[in-house]
């Protein structure tokens, strides 16, 4: 995957070099098509990245959602007196979505003969969840150090339903700033459209009176790079407003990409069909 990355990553980057290049010889002179195409090779180049982030923040954010089931149903072949290897091989029979692959996983490499402790490990990092790294090594310590494994496992079990539980109440309580993140965009963006609806033909027009004797500047000109200028700050607005809701609500910038993928396009829509 890591490969395949690199090679869309290294793509994009040239898409991205050849659209500057062009643009700069044939629109440089049109401001307002030339900023549009900069800011379209930005996203062309960053979109692998992106989109492989996001996708793997997703992937890893399912594998937490099943974790918990999967460490009930280890509690509950615990209880049954077997050893660990023999719970995992009961389990992994089971369905956990996504999660069902790295078990299935972690069970062949037991039945290898490789030690619990090293394929364990393998699987949390596997996985490149912190939440399951992190409880995967209070197992492997248990499991090292002995004690009652019993009470260990519905321990953890309980620590993982608890911070699942936590997660969802921290996102509902935080929908109120999200509401409010957007907010403030859709009032940026009415402040932007009228500014330029309203303000600028007027500066517009004492720029053209004071202007005209030397550099016989238009006023639609200037009208153009006002809202180029305007269309920009909207675009940058809508990317930082929505990486924010992103961090705030899910922990993580990544998953703030649709907050800003909604804002800039919705923005750049509605502020090219009102000025």
């Amino acid at each position: 995957m890591n490969r395949i990355l690199i090679i869309l990553t290294a793509a994009s980057i040239s898409i991205s070099i050849l659209l500057v290049i062009m643009s700069y010889f044939v629109f440089r002179e049109y401001t307002q098509i030339f900023s549009t195409i900069l800011i379209v090779a930005v996203v062309v180049a960053a979109a692998p990245i992106i989109i492989f982030k996001y996708a793997e923040s997703v992937k890893i954010k399912s594998l937490e959602d099943q974790f918990p089931q999967f460490m009930n149903d280890i509690v509950e072949a615990v209880r049954s007196g077997m050893s660990l290897p023999q719970d995992i091989n009961l389990v992994s029979k089971n369905d956990y979505g996504n999660l069902t692959y790295y078990v299935r996983k972690l069970n062949a490499q037991l039945e290898w003969g490789i030690p619990f402790t090293k394929a364990f490990s393998r699987f949390a990092k596997s996985t490149k969840s912190k939440v399951i790294a992190r409880i995967a090594a209070t197992i492997i310590e248990s499991h090292e150090y002995g004690g009652d494994l019993t009470d260990v496992f519905e321990t953890i079990s309980n620590t993982t339903v608890e911070i699942e539980r936590l997660r969802e109440e921290r996102k509902l309580f935080l929908n109120s700033q999200i509401v409010s993140g957007y907010i403030i965009f859709f009032v940026f963006l009415a402040v932007m459209i009228g500014l330029q609806k309203y303000l600028v033909p007027t500066l517009t027009e004492i720029s053209v009176r004071q202007l005209v004797a030397a550099e016989k500047i238009e006023n639609k000109k200037l009208e153009m790079e006002y809202k180029s200028i305007f269309r920009n700050l909207i675009i940058i607005q809508g990317l930082f407003a929505g990486l924010t809701i992103g961090k705030m609500s899910e922990g993580e910038l990544i998953n703030g990409v649709k907050h800003s993928l909604f804002m800039m396009v919705f923005g750049i829509i509605i502020f090219g069909l009102l000025t």
